[in-house]
């Protein structure tokens, strides 16, 4: 029987008179777990940003890409997902126990209708395991403490980090969580990650609008970032190939979606 674990009611902190994150991106990848005050918000940001729209499907596209690599040429079977988002069609659990039925995926949001949602990332294989774990990402000692209920920190973890930490605003900060969250891990554990940049050789001039409009509009406020600020997050890690690269060119086949100010990355720890 896949273990699990009960999120309790986030109902409490739900605010749906401000946009919100999760919901926004729910709006702008199709789905429907989102309100009037996002779809408002959602529409004036796609109309100052039109390529926001492509930014959600890429980094959607990125992470079942990542997961299916890990899973299947370098043969993890743990996955730390922190800041999940809103479920969707195939979340980390769905693809990496797709190739592997024993993979255990424990995921990390403090979103209230993530919380609300979140029994549906609890549908595991019946070999494997997930759970759902409410907590912020600047507090990585009681994501960590709580992840050892399902994950086993003695073998190889991939840390999913999909636009997350551009929402850290102080890069110093931003930097701190990596590293504490990525000295834990053992030998051979990846982080997977993926950030809005505003550097013009992906066309991000427009992120900076864009995200003074959300910060006065909607909630929580985010930050843009260039490559090389990008890319320290990674420090002490070796990036596998191509790089850090938009993340609709990682790893690219026919079907890959255009270039977007988005950078993604696979770094493994030595």
């Amino acid at each position: 029987m896949s273990e699990s674990h009960t999120p309790s009611s986030g109902s409490a902190r739900l605010n749906t008179g401000v946009a919100h994150n999760a919901r926004v991106w729910n709006y702008w990848i199709g789905g429907k777990d989102n309100y009037e005050v996002d779809q408002r918000v959602g529409e004036h940001v796609a109309q100052m940003f039109p390529v926001i729209r492509d930014i959600a499907r890429a980094d959607r596209w990125f992470l079942g890409r990542a997961v299916r690599f890990l899973a299947e040429e370098h043969g993890v079977r743990q996955f730390l997902d922190i800041g999940t988002g809103l479920p969707t069609a195939e979340n980390t659990h769905e693809i990496a126990q797709r190739v592997a039925p024993d993979a255990r995926i424990v995921y990390v949001d403090n979103d209230p209708i993530v919380l609300v949602h979140a029994r549906t990332l609890l549908t595991g294989s019946e070999q494997g395991a997930t759970d759902y774990i409410d907590a912020d990402v600047r507090d990585p000692e009681a994501i960590l403490e709580q992840a050892g209920r399902t994950l086993d920190f003695g073998q190889p973890i991939a840390v999913m980090m999909l636009g997350i930490l551009n929402f850290v605003l102080d890069a110093g900060e931003a930097r701190e969580v990596a590293r504490r969250i990525m000295d834990v891990m053992p030998s051979g554990s990846y982080l997977v990650l993926t950030h809005p940049t505003f550097d013009a050789e992906v066309g991000g001039e427009g992120q900076i609008p864009a995200m003074a409009f959300w910060n006065e509009n909607a909630t929580p406020p985010i930050t843009a970032r260039s490559g090389p600020d990008i890319a320290s997050f990674l420090d002490g890690l070796r990036i596998l190939e191509p790089g850090l690269v938009s993340c609709s060119r990682w790893r690219p086949d026919a079907d890959s979606p255009a270039v977007v100010p988005q950078y993604g990355a696979v770094a493994v720890k030595p």
